[in-house]
C-alpha cells in the first residue's frame, strides 16, 4: 500500500468518525450506516473495511469518550471536596451519554457484557468513578453501601431523561443535586 493510499484510508477513517459522531447525536445509536457513509462522502463498502459492524464503530467512537471520563475521573481526587469531584464527574458522565440518543443503554449493556468492544472502556471508566466514590465515602459524604454501578445507573437514567427532556442541561443538574441530596451519608 502506498503512502499517498493509507493518507487517503486515514482521511476516510477520520471523515466516517465525524460523520457517526454527528449522525449518531442526531439520530441516536441506531443511526443509518448508509448515511454516515453519504455524509462522509464515502461509499458503504468503505465505511464496512475500516468499521466491520455498527459495534464497531461505535467501539471507536465512543472509546476516546471513556477514556476522557476516565482521566477526568483521576484528575478529580485530587479535589479538595470528594462530593464536589464526585458530582463534577457523574454530571459529565451524564451529559457526555445525552448527547448521544441511545447511550446511556448502550453504555449499560457493555459494563453487562465482557465480550463487548465497548466493555474495556467502560470497565476502565467505572473503574476510575469507583475510585472518586470511595474517596466521597471515606469522607464521609457518601453513604457506604452505594457502589459505583448503582451510580453510573443514576447518572445514566439521568442522560436517559435528559434525552426526553426539553431542557436537558437543566434538568440534568437539578436531578444530580438531588441525587447526591439521596445519596449523603446522614449517619443512617
Amino acid at each position: 500500500m502506498s503512502q499517498t493510499t493509507r493518507a487517503d484510508a486515514r482521511k476516510n477513517r477520520d471523515l466516517l468518525l465525524a460523520a457517526a459522531a454527528e449522525l449518531v447525536a442526531e439520530h441516536g445509536t441506531d443511526a443509518s450506516l448508509r448515511d454516515i457513509a453519504r455524509r462522509a462522502g464515502v461509499g458503504i463498502g468503505t465505511l464496512y473495511r475500516h468499521f466491520p459492524t455498527r459495534e464497531a464503530l461505535l467501539e471507536t467512537l465512543l472509546n476516546a469518550n471513556f477514556d476522557v471520563l476516565r482521566a477526568r475521573a483521576d484528575s478529580l481526587l485530587a479535589s479538595p471536596v470528594p462530593s464536589d469531584a464526585l458530582l463534577t464527574w457523574l454530571g459529565e458522565l451524564a451529559a457526555g451519554a445525552a448527547t448521544y440518543q441511545g447511550l446511556p443503554e448502550s453504555i449499560m449493556n457493555a459494563l453487562a457484557n465482557e465480550e463487548s468492544g465497548l466493555h474495556a472502556s467502560c470497565a476502565g471508566m467505572r473503574s476510575a468513578g469507583g475510585r472518586l466514590l470511595e474517596r466521597a465515602q471515606q469522607a464521609g459524604s457518601v453513604r457506604s453501601d452505594v457502589t459505583i454501578s448503582e451510580v453510573i445507573a443514576l447518572a445514566l437514567g439521568l442522560a436517559w431523561a435528559a434525552e426526553r427532556s426539553v431542557d436537558a442541561s437543566d434538568l440534568v443538574a437539578r436531578m444530580l443535586s438531588t441525587t447526591m441530596y439521596g445519596l449523603a451519608d446522614r449517619g443512617q
